[in-house]
């Protein structure tokens, strides 16, 4: 075997596909195909269940990733000491982000990370399943490191660094009943129909779950996949929110009123225990920009 049959085989794992890989990998279909069938048979054992539909990694097929992993990044070790001259850190650190987040600036950070890191490749990647898609991305080795606004409770097995946490605030349209009231309970908003995040969201499901806490469930009426355009929603008299006050509220005609007893959202910054050198700088860049508490202004 050699280190690039083993890439071809992290590549399809990843991607559960043959024809991702390849397009990842600016290769031929039947060329990353014939490289998977040549290893399994070097190996004498299966590495993915096939079907028309899905491509699945076997029992041994597990195993013998993450083995392959712990090779791919020694190799780029040593072709990092076999060239002196053009020394640093090198590899890839595909990072999961969220496309809105507006009190850590991610553009600022990462161009920090690639003028001080530039022999690494940097991918970028959003979920449509918010920080639950994310997370299944680290756990499945699609992703290096991802920052999510999940518990703690959700992150066991991994590297996870919480980076900054907000407490929950209820959004009321203008001229809302409550909207004149000091501070609310959850309770006193079970019976509204709500706007919010979709299912997987981090919010949604802190939500979620304090709703089902209380033995209170609600009814979602619009699901909105950017969280800053939530409050506008509202506005309109779609139904009334409960999001992080990282959500800027400026200039809509919305009323935000304190939650008693809300959950509290943290960001934190994941990564599988075992991660790459390249993988590691980034986690030390973002711990490094720490936020504390962040608060957005509220009308």
């Amino acid at each position: 075997m050699d280190g690039r049959q083993l890439e071809i085989f992290a590549a399809v794992a990843e991607e559960s596909s043959f024809s991702r890989a390849a397009r990842r990998l600016f290769a031929a279909q039947s060329t990353v195909s014939a490289a998977v069938r040549s290893l399994e048979q070097e190996l004498g054992a299966k590495l993915f269940e096939r079907s028309t539909r899905s491509v699945e990694l076997t029992a041994f097929g597990e195993t013998a990733l993450s083995d392959a992993r712990v090779a791919l990044e020694a190799m780029e070790r040593i072709r990092t000491l076999a060239s002196p001259e053009t020394a640093g850190l090198r590899g890839r650190v595909r990072l999961g982000i969220f496309s809105n987040l507006e009190f850590l600036d991610l553009p600022e950070l990462l161009g920090r990370f690639h003028r001080e890191h530039p022999l690494v490749n940097l991918r970028l990647v959003v979920s449509s399943a918010g920080s639950s898609g994310l997370l299944d991305d680290i756990r499945h080795g699609r992703l290096d490191v991802a920052l999510v606004g999940l518990p703690a409770q959700d992150l066991a097995g991994l590297d996870a660094t919480p980076l900054g946490e907000a407490e929950f605030t209820a959004v009321l349209p203008a001229g809302h009943p409550l909207a004149s009231r000091r501070s609310l309970t959850l309770a006193d908003l079970a019976s509204e129909p709500f706007v919010d995040s979709p299912p997987g969201f981090g919010n949604r499901l802190a939500v979620d779950r304090a709703f089902e806490a209380l033995g209170s469930p609600r009814t979602v009426v619009a699901e909105v996949p950017e969280l800053p355009s939530v409050p506008r929603f509202v506005a309109q008299g779609l139904g009334v929110a409960v999001v992080p006050m990282i959500t800027s509220m400026s200039g809509v005609d919305v009323v935000a009123v304190p939650l008693r007893d809300g959950p509290l959202w943290t960001l934190s910054a994941i990564a599988p225990l075992r991660h790459s050198a390249a993988a590691d700088a980034m986690l030390e860049l973002l711990q490094a920009r720490r936020g504390g508490t962040p608060q957005a202004t509220l009308r």
